[in-house]
């Protein structure tokens, strides 16, 4: 698999430049192609590693972090509307363990999210009708992002808001499912500023 330059002499759209950029930054990354190659061997429908594993991933290139920012979680979301059981989810996770030992990491099958939302979160939630639905509810839009790795070993970029705000390094609050309250817990408690001084939270 080769990665793509992000120095092209031929201008292109933002989200061609940005794609090409997050690949070649995942394909020189051993951590993140580790991770994409365990789950990928789980063969679950539809699925990517997604959300901070991708903003962090970004955001260490662009801050020239060795080594990288310790995540809590390695998200792998993926949709699968016939078989939504949580056990599954606990199943998954634990084949990854044995795939990458000592990942932190966080299977979620999107389809059943609406199942468990309210108790987490205080509220409800309609049931999500695609992987891509899911990645565009996240709770900022630099975290709207995934990644997966196909059969063929070419990687497919899952960013349904597009790109420029993880490249941009802005951190602003997705209202299609994040209170303003949670977005405030959420910048507090990450200190994105603190760990990437570069990146910019718009106030809410």
């Amino acid at each position: 698999m080769r990665a793509a330059s992000c120095r092209n002499k031929t201008p292109m759209p933002n989200r061609e430049r940005h794609e090409r950029w997050l690949i070649e930054i995942a394909t020189r990354t051993p951590w993140f192609m580790s991770a994409l190659r365990a789950v990928r061997e789980l063969d679950l429908p539809c699925w990517c590693i997604g959300a901070g594993a991708v903003r962090n991933l970004v955001w260490d290139a662009l801050h020239h972090h060795t080594p990288p920012s310790a995540l809590p979680d390695v998200d792998v979301a993926y949709f699968d509307a016939v078989s939504i059981s949580a056990d599954r989810d606990s199943a998954m996770q634990a084949r990854l363990g044995v795939f990458g030992p000592g990942v932190p990491w966080e299977v979620t099958n999107q389809a059943g999210v609406h199942l468990w939302y309210e108790s987490h979160f205080g509220h409800r939630v309609e049931p999500l009708q695609s992987l891509e639905q899911a990645v565009a509810s996240w709770p900022e839009f630099a975290t709207c992002v995934g990644v997966r790795l196909e059969s063929n070993n070419v990687l497919t970029v899952i960013a349904p808001h597009g790109l420029d705000d993880v490249f941009s390094m802005i951190i602003r609050r997705n209202p299609a499912r994040a209170s303003v309250e949670a977005y405030r817990q959420r910048g507090a408690s990450k200190r994105y500023a603190q760990r990437w001084p570069k990146v910019w939270v718009v106030p809410c």
